[in-house]
């Protein structure tokens, strides 16, 4: 899958999957997100959690590499897809990233009028990686 294709098909996806490095090895977690050329932002936000100091913050401190995995599943194999992006992590406060914010407001109704205000996450993708049953 070409890059610009990749990065289309992960920009739409509705959730991914983000993967950091943890002390014991790799920590998954699915996210929602927003995409900006090569930047990807996804927040810290309202739903329910036992701590705002989250594994995949500490992780990301301690380790800035990341991969983000979006993908379609059908009972049709024919139009399976998936697609990888790899880069590198940063934690930055929500203040910082307006833009960002504007982004995942847009995509997601649910932050119509309640934005996140913990912290943000936010990926420079160093490389797109793809894969499509239809070739």
């Amino acid at each position: 899958m070409e890059r610009d294709e990749a990065a289309g098909r992960f920009s739409a996806a509705r959730v991914a999957v983000l993967g950091t490095v943890g002390p014991n090895g790799p920590h998954l977690v699915p996210v929602v997100f927003a995409v900006a050329g090569d930047r990807i932002y996804t927040a810290i936000d309202h739903k329910p959690k036992r701590t705002r100091r989250l594994q995949r913050l500490r992780n990301i401190e301690r380790d800035p590499r990341v991969s983000l995995v979006a993908d379609e599943y059908d009972e049709d194999w024919e139009c399976l897809w998936w697609v990888r992006a790899d880069g590198m992590a940063a934690v930055v406060d929500a203040a910082q990233v307006e833009a960002g914010l504007d982004l995942l407001e847009q995509k997601y109704r649910q932050y119509e009028g309640r934005r996140p205000d913990g912290p943000v996450i936010v990926v420079t993708v160093s490389n797109w990686t793809g894969w499509s049953a239809a070739g």
